[in-house]
């Protein structure tokens, strides 16, 4: 139990042991489905007859009872679902990512993207508009972080995801590749549905609070904005993306931006 809580608060602790939570039998399957290695479940004796521990028995995984109250101390979420697992982290390399953006039609660049619910709803986002890649840069939130695997809805089992602390090498590894880039702004920028998203192009979002640094801003090859009817000057960064994902995905089903 020591290491679930571990994993389940500590990034460091993620990244040092190459592992992290899954909370729940719903993203158990998802994980297992899309063959994720599972190293432990924790079950309530409730939950211990659910079919997903059987497969990850099945799978090699190690089966712990443990009773509700116990399960609740050692995970993040109030209500725990009678049911949490231990899995080997799943993230790419930033190179194999990279190859995956040039292949693909629709990459999700995060810079400084903190707050693990919208990182969380962009990886199920994307992985809805079938992109190829979603990359976390600089100080955006681990994509392994208990809220943000929640979010994501099982997305993060089926996309490349990989890590990178420079966010303009990152856009310089795109650009070697071929890739476009794209990037949202407030106000001043093309507006999102008469630009070329067709791709292979990688959509840049930037933080909560201050948006994309200039630097970032600078390298890009074209700046976006989304038109407001009403008082709201913007839309937060998980809507934005959302709807630039799907405005890619429907350009590239109509066949023309």
């Amino acid at each position: 139990m020591q290491r679930l809580r571990r994993l389940s608060g500590r990034r460091g602790a993620r990244r040092d042991e190459g592992a992290f939570v899954i909370d729940g039998p719903v993203l158990l399957r998802e994980a297992l489905g899309a063959g994720v290695v599972v190293e432990e479940v924790f079950a309530t004796p409730a939950a211990r007859a659910d079919a997903a521990v059987a497969t990850a028995a099945a799978s090699g995984a190690v089966i712990r009872v443990v009773t509700p109250e116990v399960l609740a101390r050692a995970v993040d979420t109030v209500t725990p679902h009678g049911m949490a697992a231990i899995a080997r982290r799943i993230e790419v390399p930033l190179d194999e990512a990279l190859t995956a953006a040039a292949r693909g039609p629709l990459t999700l660049v995060l810079v400084d993207v903190a707050d693990p619910g919208n990182a969380g709803t962009l990886l199920r986002a994307a992985e809805a508009a079938g992109a190829a890649a979603v990359l976390f840069c600089g100080s955006s939130v681990d994509p392994t972080n208990a809220k943000c695997v929640r979010a994501s809805a099982g997305a993060l089992f089926h996309l490349p995801v990989a890590l990178a602390e420079d966010a303009a090498a990152v856009l310089d590894g795109l650009a070697r590749h071929g890739v476009r880039t794209v990037a949202t702004v407030v106000a001043g920028g093309v507006a999102y549905d008469a630009a070329d998203l067709v791709g292979p192009v990688a959509v840049v979002l930037g933080s909560e609070a201050h948006g994309l640094p200039a630097e970032i801003l600078a390298s890009v090859d074209e700046r976006l904005s989304i038109p407001m009817a009403g008082r709201s000057e913007s839309l937060n960064v998980a809507m934005a993306g959302t709807l630039l994902c799907f405005e890619a995905l429907r350009q590239r089903q109509s066949g023309s931006s």
